[in-house]
Order: C-alpha cells, then structure tokens, then sequence
C-alpha cells in the first residue's frame, strides 16, 4: 500500500462515519503491517506521517478540517474559519 490508497482509504471512511480519529487510521495500518506510513511523535505515539497527510491533505483541502484536541478529521462546514484545522 503507498500513501495515495491509504488517503483514499481514509477519504471513504470519513464518507461512511462523517469524521475519523488519527488513532483509527493509525490502528489500520499497524494491523495491515503498513507502520512505513506511520511516524513516532515527540511523546512517543504513532501518528500518521508526512508523506500519508500530505496525500490526504491533497484529496481534501477544501472540504475536510482537521479537530486538533480529539485528533480527528471532518467535513468542513459553514461555521469553519479558513484553514485546515477547526475548533471542536
């Protein structure tokens, strides 16, 4: 798997469940043994790396806000300021 299908992959989920948790993406890619796509952070947890949010980002820059203290994505909506990352 490159970093294009897992991003479609994630576009898809949020389609079905209208948001998905870091940890969700996270979790499918160890048990698919695909961990080359994941990075650790400064704590120590396994979070998605660049080359996998970069893709995603792509696919979903103008439609998708990233809800940084739950550490999901959603789909933007009108109350959304710009940018990529929206308020809880």
């Amino acid at each position: 798997m490159d970093a294009a299908i897992v991003a479609n992959w994630m576009l898809s989920e949020l389609e079905k469940h209208d948001c998905l948790y870091q940890d969700d993406v996270v979790d499918y890619l160890v048990k698919a043994k695909e961990e080359s796509l994941l990075r650790e952070n400064s704590d120590g947890n396994l979070v998605l790396g660049r080359q996998l949010l970069s893709a995603f980002q792509r696919i979903t820059e103008s439609n998708v806000v990233w809800v940084k203290p739950e550490r999901y994505w959603r789909f933007r909506v009108a109350e959304d300021e710009p940018g990529r990352e929206a308020r809880g």
